[in-house]
């Protein structure tokens, strides 16, 4: 069941636990949101970013997409085009309505089945999001549900990733995050403890130190990334949406290591949906905070 992620503001998931994929949508009001994105890897999968960067015409989004199903999984954007259509919502061009959907994707068709969410299950999403209410689950959920971490041993050694979310309140205003994650590298705790990551035959195997020791026994492959989405009340334009995307790339440099490397796809919308006051670098530092902790949330069971 999906739930709120910031007032106004809804997250729906549609998950298969089976075949072990799955995708969420963040839905915004019908007016949409200020939306911004930071794409930091070198393997990403995505739709209808270039259009969040400054300059742009198309100035609000109406949702951004998750999914599992590498490039597959990026036809799960047609099903909630499809729903946010029925409903009325999109771009005003002439008398047509055209809905903005972003996307991004990891890879998980190695994890279970060989399946992917398409347009029905974004759509399914959709109609979860519609009915969200409640605290949103965390783990193996939606987009999370392949999800894996430290790979650099291979699949049969990592660990399980997964979404999560998480609040930060400064100065009145609100910043919201939820991470999908499914990187390469280990995930570290605020005491350097791996959380989550490659195991070897006596515990975590710490990618990080493997690779310093030049001890890389498997050639990595691009089936890696870890989604991030900030939402904030505070009122930004374009320009500071992307920076805030940007910034809150920070959090994975601080929760994973190692970290937008060339087998993965590490990206993060930023978007703004109200007109709150806030110093801009308290808004920047509280989205680094919230979405460092939905990465470790996502891969921890307390």
């Amino acid at each position: 069941m999906g739930g709120i992620l910031i007032q106004g503001v809804r997250v729906g998931h549609w998950s298969d636990p089976d075949a072990r994929t799955g995708c969420t949508v963040v839905l915004f009001s019908p007016q949409g949101a200020t939306a911004g994105v930071d794409v930091r890897g070198s393997a990403p999968g995505t739709r209808e970013t270039d259009l969040l960067r400054p300059g742009m015409t198309v100035e609000r989004v109406h949702a951004i997409c998750l999914t599992g199903g590498s490039a597959f999984g990026l036809a799960a954007a047609d099903g909630v085009m499809r729903y946010l259509h029925e409903a009325g919502v999109g771009f005003a061009v002439g008398e047509v309505r055209v809905p903005i959907v972003s996307a991004a994707v990891i890879f998980d068709l190695a994890t279970g089945s060989p399946a992917h969410p398409g347009p029905d299950e974004g759509y399914a999403a959709c109609l979860d999001a519609a009915g969200a209410g409640g605290e949103l689950e965390r783990g193996a959920v939606g987009a999370g549900t392949g999800a894996t971490v430290g790979k650099l041993l291979g699949p049969e050694r990592s660990s399980p990733g997964g979404l999560a979310t998480a609040t930060v309140q400064v100065g009145g205003a609100t910043v919201a995050a939820l991470a999908v994650v499914n990187a390469l590298g280990d995930v570290v705790g605020r005491d350097g403890r791996i959380l989550a990551g490659a195991r070897g035959d006596d515990g975590p195997a710490d990618a990080w130190r493997l690779i310093l020791g030049g001890r890389i026994p498997l050639r990595p492959v691009p089936t890696n990334t870890t989604l991030g989405v900030v939402v904030t009340d505070v009122g930004l334009d374009r320009a500071a949406c992307h920076r805030l995307a940007q910034v809150s790339q920070d959090a994975l440099a601080l929760a994973i290591r190692p970290v937008h490397t060339r087998y993965d796809g590490d990206t993060v919308f930023a978007a703004s949906i109200g007109d709150r006051e806030c110093d801009p670098m308290a808004v920047q530092v509280a989205a680094v905070e919230a979405l460092r902790t939905a990465i470790e949330r996502a891969v921890s069971d307390g």
